[in-house]
């Protein structure tokens, strides 16, 4: 409620001091009374700022504008009686009628008083409302012919209306007890009137409400829609003041809280000083300490000290003294030149990496390749290797086989998803909960500065607007560059020279090239079945007899057993896939021991559909009995597999269709072949304007998988061959290359992973690029037993090996 009331209370409390005893409060007959006095049809109208008069309501007014003061004056000598009216805009200093809103209230002067500041107050009471009809004079100041409004009327014995008086005087009352800036006296007046038409029109003449607001309820003649417009705006204010209160004691008891901790605090510090036993003095001393054993050079020593300093001068109360004593602490627990002795036994390191992985003789030779320079040399920086290939290759795996025959730590940093520079560079320690890089954290974890460190999924690092952590790696993984390697958090170079890092990738294309060019890739190829067949029985089945409690004699599986699981059951170049079949075979067992039933300690090859469901078989050559069907062979990212290129022709007018969810890379090649044939077709005894008589429709089966790439470029060609002649392609062949229009064969990737597919296709006969004869000698010779290679510089030489004389049964005539 505003301080208006305070004003009319002040007067009521202070009027005998001016002969005026008291004003009495008004009674409903006298409001009834009241709505029907009559005062003329003229009255001199005064231009109320910053309130609104109500009926019966007594209110001090400050008059100071020159045409106020006549009027007051005028009207003071006359019959005291005066028109006010408040105005729509507040800050209009000479107003007219177009300023003043209609409806006002009759006033009577009942004093004038002079302050001590010269200005003039004028006390009056309102009398009945009025609506002006029409402007008579606005000098020397306004004067209006009027018409009274007659309050409509409304039963206030009823219950209804008793219930709402009964609520805004209790809301009321509520808010004067909640609000520190309205007197106690207030709810004695309100608690002493009887006129519900009095109680409404005093609580909106002092409720916290704007002009226009009371303006609205004035001009209300309903006195039940009037009360409950107060009683609503009461209501809304009453929440205002209660939440206001709430907040207020909230912050009140959180202050008092703080005061008293500190108080405390201060109580505590200053016991502790007298008997000697300060924490922030003990934390210097043991960080002292503790820096005295650190092996640290001279300018980190130096950094420390100042640091350290500094935290000796901060107030244990701010906020930055937690943030400097995280430094210090961090600065103190990282490995600055503490390093692991390696173990340099070649023979012993062979041993732990053909113990752990099977196969993989690159990465072990790369291996044990550092190890002999660092056994001679003494000292070296360490290399920085990728290992890319198919998921489930032990990649990861590999660095944990690493450290342990190094004798290493061994630490591993996720990579998958890191969009942020500071998760590489750490954050600046100016910043409240700031913390270092990744990179430091773990070398802090490691407590060496020479572990083996892997990079796990280089090639799927993000990138956002909060910077490119692939950029921020570049320093990290150039071994000229990483002895000084920058950290934000510690503000100083840390020496990663002597760290190990190990990387592991899906795929290269999505790795930028500097930070690919920093590393040393070696391809971690998929296994053979043969391969996977030993992996399971030496490694995967020893492994989940173990994690399930169950013992040799328990569980047995051999290799035919396994080779089937293999073969229908998984399809994946690595042996996740195959861990986690073997895993439900063992968890089958294991409820079999568990329920007591009858089994058979040996895996018969026969159980293996009841306990994982029917198997798939891979895909296999077929035959050569439909013309313009030919092997192709694939790369995909679990491994190899083969895929078949599909031709056949309509009469038409030349038309070409791909379907088999084709990448562009892909239909160009058909593209490509197709015209290549069109300008050659004298090598399969065609005329070229055969082409354009017929429609030609290359289809890839399985077409809910995408495919794409150049590499099946000479099998559309084949494909394409063998349907406009109708001659068969030659038995047990398949073919894997990129075809150019000069009639070129160019060499393609994933040489190894396509020979092993082939291989459990059953296929006899492949053919190559000749630029590619080198990734078949780098194999074993044990993959490509019962193969034969052809290598190919031309597409001429292609259609010589892949077309035989014989033609199709059921040959149609291409003419």
């Amino acid at each position: 409620m505003s301080d208006l009331k305070d004003d009319a209370l002040d007067f009521i409390e202070t009027s005998s001091d001016h002969e005026i005893d008291y004003i009495p409060l008004i009674s409903q007959e006298d409001a009834m009374a009241m709505d029907k006095q009559e005062f003329g049809e003229e009255l001199p109208i005064l231009a109320l700022r910053n309130n609104v008069l109500f009926p019966g309501v007594v209110i001090p007014i400050t008059v100071g504008r020159d045409t106020s003061i006549k009027l007051i004056q005028a009207a003071n000598k006359g019959n005291k009686i005066i028109g006010v009216v408040s105005q729509m805009d507040q800050d209009e200093e000479n107003p007219n009628f177009v300023d003043l809103h209609k409806v006002g209230t009759v006033a009577q002067i009942i004093r004038l008083l002079r302050m001590p500041d010269g200005s003039t107050t004028a006390i009056i009471q309102g009398k009945r409302k009025f609506k002006i009809d029409t402007p008579l004079q606005t000098l020397p100041y306004m004067k209006a012919k009027v018409k009274y409004l007659k309050e409509k009327n409304v039963n206030v014995k009823s219950s209804e209306m008793e219930v709402m008086f009964k609520s805004v005087k209790e809301q009321a009352l509520h808010i004067i007890q909640e609000s520190p800036n309205i007197p106690s006296e207030a709810s004695f007046a309100i608690g002493n009137i009887d006129s519900p038409s009095f109680l409404v029109n005093f609580i909106s003449s002092n409720m916290n409400a704007d002009v226009a607001k009371k303006q609205e309820v004035l001009e209300q003649l309903d006195l039940k829609k009037r009360t409950y417009m107060v009683l609503e705006h009461l209501t809304l204010e009453s929440q205002v003041l209660e939440m206001r209160n709430q907040i207020q004691s909230k912050v009140r008891k959180e202050m008092d809280k703080q005061q008293r901790d500190y108080y405390l605090t201060q109580q505590i510090r200053t016991i502790q000083e007298e008997m000697g036993d300060n924490p922030q003095e003990q934390d210097v001393i043991d960080m002292k300490a503790r820096a005295e054993k650190k092996k640290w050079n001279a300018r980190v020593s130096k950094i420390f000290d100042k640091e350290l300093s500094k935290f000796q001068r901060m107030n244990p109360q701010g906020a930055e003294y937690t943030v400097q004593l995280n430094y210090l602490e961090m600065m103190l627990d990282l490995p600055w030149d503490e390093y692991t002795l390696d173990k340099l036994d070649l023979k012993r390191a062979a041993k732990i990496l053909d113990r752990d992985h099977f196969g993989l003789e690159d990465v072990k030779k790369r291996i044990l390749e550092y190890l002999a320079v660092l056994k001679l040399k003494g000292d070296m920086k360490s290399p920085i290797l990728c290992f890319y290939g198919p998921p489930g290759v032990g990649k990861t795996s590999l660095g944990k086989s690493i450290a342990d025959a190094l004798g290493r730590k061994y630490v591993r940093m996720s990579l998958g998803g890191v969009h942020d520079e500071s998760e590489i560079r750490g954050h600046r320690k100016t910043y409240i909960g700031a913390m270092p890089g990744r990179i430091i954290q773990n070398l802090k974890k490691a407590e060496t500065a020479n572990p083996v460190f892997v990079l796990d999924e280089i090639d799927k690092l993000g990138k956002s607007n909060h910077g490119d952590p692939s950029s921020a790696l570049l320093e990290v993984m150039d071994p000229e560059q990483n002895s000084e390697f920058y950290d934000n958090y510690i503000e100083t170079e840390f020496d990663l020279s002597r760290v190990m890092f190990i990387a592991t990738a899906n795929s290269l294309s999505t790795i930028q090239g500097p930070l690919r060019d920093r590393m040393e890739i070696i391809e971690v190829n998929g296994y053979t079945i043969e391969e996977k067949v030993e992996i399971a029985k030496s490694h995967l089945i020893p492994k989940q007899l173990e994690e399930h409690g169950i013992t040799k004699k328990q569980f047995q599986m051999d290799k035919k057993t396994t080779k089937k699981v293999v073969e229908e059951y998984t399809s994946e170049s690595g042996v996740r896939g195959l861990n986690k079949t073997i895993a439900k075979l063992v968890r089958n067992r294991a409820r079999q021991i568990a329920m007591e039933e009858e089994f058979v300690a040996k895996l018969d090859i026969s159980e293996l559909t009841t306990i994982l469901g029917p198997g798939y078989s891979r895909s296999k050559y077929v035959n050569n009995d439909v013309a313009g069907v030919v092997t192709g062979l694939a790369w995909t990212s679990v491994g190899g597999d083969i895929l078949f290129i599909e031709s056949s022709i309509t009469q038409g007018k030349g038309k070409l269709t791909l379907t088999g969810n084709l990448g562009d890379v892909m239909k160009e090649s058909a593209v490509i072949a197709l015209e290549f044939l069109k300008a050659h077709s004298s090598w399969i005894g065609l005329e070229q304007s055969v082409f354009d008589r017929y429609n030609v429709h290359i289809h890839v089966p399985e077409g809910a998988t995408p495919k794409d790439g150049p590499s099946a470029g000479i099998t559309m060609l084949s494909s394409i061959a063998s349907v406009f002649t109708q001659r068969k392609i030659k038995k047990n062949l398949a073919m894997t290359g990129e075809i150019t229009l000069r009639g070129e064969v160019l060499p393609v990737g994933g040489i190894k992973e396509k020979v092993l597919a082939a291989r459990r296709a059953s296929i006899k006969e492949i053919i190559l690029c000749e630029k590619n004869r080198k990734d078949i000698e780098e194999i074993k010779e044990s993959y490509l037993t019962g193969l034969t290679f052809h290598y190919v510089k031309t597409m001429k030489e292609v259609l010589e090996i892949a077309l035989t004389d014989e033609k199709v049964v059921d040959a149609i005539d291409v003419v």
